[in-house]
């Protein structure tokens, strides 16, 4: 048994528990450009750690990669599962705020807070 194998395992498993709580949270948004990748690329390293004989390190990349995978399905802005908390109002008021910011040198603190009203109180 080699010790890398366990650093290697260690390291995955840090991961999953910081991809925890995007997978609970029902307001992430992760898009499929970060989430296919990174599930790719923990199912190639599972299979290269097979290969070598390193089956904790291919537990932990496999794993890592099954996350990505529920990220990709559930958190995706494409996702069945998010279709009705989509906002395109928002979207609008968002993208022109940003490009707003382009002539100005004010701070927008309030483009990331919505609660139904415009920062003015007028919906």
């Amino acid at each position: 048994m080699m010790w890398q194998d366990f650093v290697f395992m260690i390291g995955s498993s840090l991961s999953i528990v910081f991809l925890a709580p995007t997978l609970r949270d029902a307001t992430a948004r992760v898009p499929l450009g970060t989430s296919l990748p990174s599930m790719g690329i923990g199912l190639v390293y599972a299979m290269t750690f097979t290969t070598l004989g390193m089956t904790f390190s291919a537990a932990g990349s496999f794993a890592a990669g099954a996350m990505w995978a529920l990220i990709a399905l559930v958190r995706s802005p494409a996702s069945p599962a998010v279709i009705h908390n989509t906002d395109l109002g928002l979207f609008v008021r968002d993208l022109r705020v940003w490009l707003s910011g382009f002539s100005s040198t004010d701070i927008r603190t309030e483009q990331y807070v919505f609660d139904g009203a415009s920062a003015d109180g007028h919906h």
